[in-house]
């Protein structure tokens, strides 16, 4: 355990002022945009002028404005830096192994001769990864009250109404994919996220340990990894209904947690046995 706790520290540590960087133009960018919708919007109630033209993203104000009719006003400017950041982590998902390969002193020989089970490093690895991804995820939730707390900074009291930051998120196209309302639609969603992340973990292994034919191989078990998680809804679509919904659910849930096993066992098994310094 304690050597996993290193290699977990070692993988946070080397990506900790990108992911500083990646949630401090989220929070520049939502709380720009915040403060320039509330800021025109007040102008506009002083000195009445037309309304913008075209503005797909536009919704008009109420008489009274609430923190949800803001963030309903701010698509663009809080989808866009959440694709940024969705970017960079998934290009981080290659990066994260690849980087120890680059360079003329290959830092991957030293952490395969490191004294303990390579399992580890795996283990290490997706652990950190994972650990971005909700760490993202918590600071859009911390900002959230911080964006209301500006929202009322701002809107003087008389022109203002209450509203539940729930119903704010649940107005903006990016935070309501980035932070489902149901439970169970979090759990499937990230759930699932993280099954392709093993997977594809699993695919550069296999490319690492058979060079050029290993891009084959990864290809195909991505393939093959996609086609056993919709093989019972192609199997049992709607026209041959021999499964209730229920039943169905169940057997996607089990290929779900089959691909994540397979996953996981090839990839450490890979690097304790393929992969040699």
């Amino acid at each position: 355990m304690n050597r996993y706790l290193k290699l977990f520290h070692m993988e946070v540590h080397r990506f900790r002022w990108m992911l500083a960087i990646l949630m401090g133009i989220t929070a520049a960018c939502q709380i720009s945009a915040l403060i320039w919708t509330l800021t025109k919007e007040l102008y506009r109630r002083r000195e009445p002028v037309p309304q913008d033209i075209g503005n797909t993203f536009q919704v008009s104000a109420p008489e009274q404005l609430t923190f949800e009719w803001a963030m309903a006003n701010n698509q663009l400017l809080f989808i866009l830096p959440i694709l940024i950041c969705i970017s960079v982590l998934a290009l981080y998902i290659f990066f994260i192994w690849y980087r120890d390969w680059i360079g003329r002193h290959t830092f991957i020989y030293r952490l395969l001769v490191l004294p303990t089970a390579r399992r580890n490093l795996y283990l290490a690895k997706i652990s950190a990864f994972l650990l971005f991804v909700f760490g993202f995820v918590s600071f859009q939730l911390v900002l959230m009250p911080i964006l209301n707390v500006i929202f009322k900074l701002i809107v003087p009291a008389d022109q203002r109404a209450d509203s539940h930051i729930v119903d704010a998120i649940s107005r903006n196209l990016a935070l309501v994919e980035l932070i489902p309302r149901q439970f169970e639609q979090f759990l499937y969603y990230y759930g699932m996220g993280t099954i392709a992340v093993l997977a594809i973990f699993t695919a550069i292994l296999l490319e690492r340990s058979y060079r050029r034919l290993g891009i084959l191989y990864g290809v195909l078990y991505l393939s093959g990894c996609v086609l056993a998680v919709m093989s019972p809804s192609l199997l049992f679509d709607s026209r041959h209904p021999y499964l209730y919904p229920n039943e169905l659910y169940a057997a996607e849930l089990i290929m779900f947690v089959f691909v994540l096993c397979i996953s996981v066992w090839l990839g450490i098994r890979l690097l304790a046995k393929k992969i040699t310094v």
